[in-house]
């Protein structure tokens, strides 16, 4: 599956969807969000506003719907009613980034990497010498020093999520999602990813929206944390944080993040107790 959503069918319309404004600065807009399996209600009357050119984690009880709210948003997972805008704009207007929890089995393995990274760009009728220039461009961006003509099979699991997420990237996307992108990964590289991951982002100011299960991570990354309650889902508190970048080891271990992560956790605690 590719990473990047271009062409997937709109979100249903709701024409019972409540006028609730939509706050200055929102990029993301959902409203009244209804999504059930098998029978068993998981969100119900959702409502939701994600911040443009800020950096979203998301975070909550196992089983609350965490990646398939962000699957629900990329299209790739079918609400049953609600409407889901981004800047006014319909799925189909928007270049959606898209990277998967398993990059083992959301890269092509018979494409080599650099022919991965440029997949998005080939089906959307690319020049070869653009899409060569493009990969490029972010090789160097992320100062890969791995060979991209190797295949995937022939990648430490690290370089593969690399690959992943300069794929996700190629099409100059508007919104960026992450679905637990460092949960497979020994932490090394999960530094190195996560490091990355904060230069693109302030290079770009991209709008970014990160499911993590670990909430040293969702904080570190965040200008604000989408704390979720259990099912049915509902917002437990957003809360932001507004530390410096590039943030760096001293970050953890100073007072505003320690404050933050112990909020966070008292809020988690809560809901799970519930």
């Amino acid at each position: 599956m590719t990473a990047t959503v271009q062409a997937l069918p709109d979100h249903p319309p709701a024409p019972d969807t409540p006028s609730r404004p939509v706050p200055p600065g929102t990029h993301v807009t959902i409203r009244n969000l209804h999504k059930a399996f098998a029978g068993q209600p998981l969100y119900q009357g959702f409502d939701l506003d994600l911040a443009k050119g800020k950096i979203t984690s998301i975070f909550g009880p196992n089983g609350c719907g965490k990646s398939t709210l962000i699957s629900m948003i990329a299209g790739l997972v079918p609400i049953d009613r609600g409407s889901i805008l981004f800047e006014g704009k319909t799925l189909k207007q928007t270049r959606i980034g898209y990277v998967f929890q398993n990059y083992r089995d959301a890269l092509f393995p018979w494409l080599k990497a650099r022919d991965n990274i440029a997949y998005p760009l080939k089906i959307a009728g690319q020049p070869r010498s653009e899409r060569e220039a493009r990969v490029q461009e972010l090789a160097e961006t992320f100062g890969i020093g791995f060979d991209l003509g190797r295949y995937p099979y022939q990648l430490s699991g690290g370089q593969q999520q690399l690959v992943s997420i300069m794929r996700a990237l190629a099409p100059h996307p508007e919104v960026l999602f992450l679905d637990e992108p460092f949960s497979a990964l020994d932490y090394e590289m999960t530094l190195t990813i996560r490091d990355t991951l904060q230069a693109v982002y302030q290079r770009t100011r991209l709008t970014m929206v990160v499911v993590s299960h670990d909430l040293e991570e969702a904080v570190y990354l965040a200008d604000e944390v989408l704390l979720l309650s259990k099912r049915p889902t509902r917002i437990a508190e957003q809360v932001p944080f507004a530390a410096s970048r590039p943030r760096d080891a001293a970050t953890l271990s100073a007072a505003e993040f320690v404050r933050t992560k112990a909020h966070c956790l008292e809020v988690f605690q809560r809901e799970v107790r519930r």
